[in-house]
């Protein structure tokens, strides 16, 4: 982070603050565990603390310290509008665009409080005051403990806020197997589990709650695996009727995307999953090597995220989309046979 830019935010945290902290939409494990984590920090400090979340996220994440207290835009937005026009100070975790929070974003854009962007998703918007940014980090709960040491209170970092931190970790890492966890990444990790958390405990919380439908549903998804050998790349396809037949619940599709990437021989993997509201197309992207799937989504699917992980959407029928898929892919084969050889 800007030293001049964490000398001006350490002055401001100096006095009582009321804090919004918002994570993207749809949060996953790094986003709430870095929104709880830094709320905690901050409350230790003196300042006053709301979390808001644009929507709700999965029941594997409702077991973490302080969850309870997150307030859902969608379910009391006049409340959470009322708390950011009230902040003095606003965090925004895990994104660095206004449009990953939905209606939030003119909320945020419109409230009078300065910004603060902790975020390790490439190219950020210039919306925040404070920005502390870093596309090499492995997830944004990483950052947070980072951003805790460079203000000097890393003694503050108690059971709830590692729980919080580790569980975004993890998380975000694939418990500790992607290219973006680092020797540091170990280190702060160690860490935390040094203030007696039970590792063993979060990793059975989150990855040994499947309920008998989401294992039916991960059997579907696998049965409609299509493999591409000619392109080193997997896709599967989820629709809305295969989702309700398996009483969907949020969350239950995740990490299905890896499985593709799990294969011999591949390098790229997708899933196409229909929105049970609208009429549109979630993809989840994921590669391994230099194959940028943020490159990819950026470029045909409205989408965005890290090298080797990213999300995208379409507006077209699954067939359609599937069918741009496969139709885009012939312009990528030599990008995608490098990745496989290195």
């Amino acid at each position: 982070m800007d030293k001049n830019q964490l000398e001006a935010l350490k002055n401001l945290l100096s006095s009582p603050q009321k804090v919004v902290i918002i994570p993207h939409k749809n949060p996953d494990g790094d986003a709430i565990g870095s929104t709880l984590g830094l709320a905690l920090y901050l409350e230790k400090l003196g300042h006053s603390c709301h979390v808001i979340a644009p929507n709700d996220y999965p029941k594997f994440l409702k077991w973490m310290p302080t969850e309870e207290r997150i307030i859902k835009y969608d379910q009391t937005m006049k409340h959470a509008i009322d708390l950011i026009n009230d902040a003095t100070l606003i965090f925004t975790l895990d994104f660095n665009h206004l449009s990953r929070i939905g209606a939030m974003g003119e909320d945020v854009e419109e409230a009078k409080a300065p910004c603060v962007m902790i975020d390790h998703h490439q190219q950020p918007a210039d919306y925040a005051t404070y920005m502390y940014s870093d596309t090499t980090m492995s997830s944004t709960c990483e950052m947070v403990y980072h951003f805790i040491n460079m203000l000097g209170d890393i003694k503050l970092i108690d059971q709830n806020i590692a729980s919080c931190l580790y569980t975004g970790i993890m998380t975000d890492t694939g418990s500790f197997k992607f290219a973006s966890t680092t020797g540091t990444t170990h280190r702060v990790a160690a860490a935390l589990l040094d203030t007696g958390i039970d590792g063993f405990k979060i990793h059975s919380k989150i990855a040994d709650t499947n309920s008998t439908n989401r294992m039916k549903l991960l059997g579907c998804a696998l049965k409609n695996l299509v493999v591409l050998e000619d392109y080193k790349t997997a896709f599967i396809s989820l629709s809305k009727e295969e989702l309700n037949a398996h009483d969907f619940k949020k969350g239950d599709t995740e990490g299905f995307v890896n499985y593709g990437l799990s294969l011999e021989g591949i390098v790229f993997a997708v899933i196409f999953i229909e929105d049970l509201q609208d009429n549109f197309i979630k993809l989840s992207l994921r590669s391994k090597g230099d194959f940028s799937v943020n490159q990819f989504a950026r470029n045909h699917f409205n989408g965005g995220g890290h090298d080797n992980a990213a999300g995208g959407r379409s507006d077209h029928t699954m067939e359609a989309t599937i069918e741009k898929f496969k139709a885009i892919l012939p312009d990528y084969k030599t990008q995608l046979y490098e990745a496989y050889e290195d």
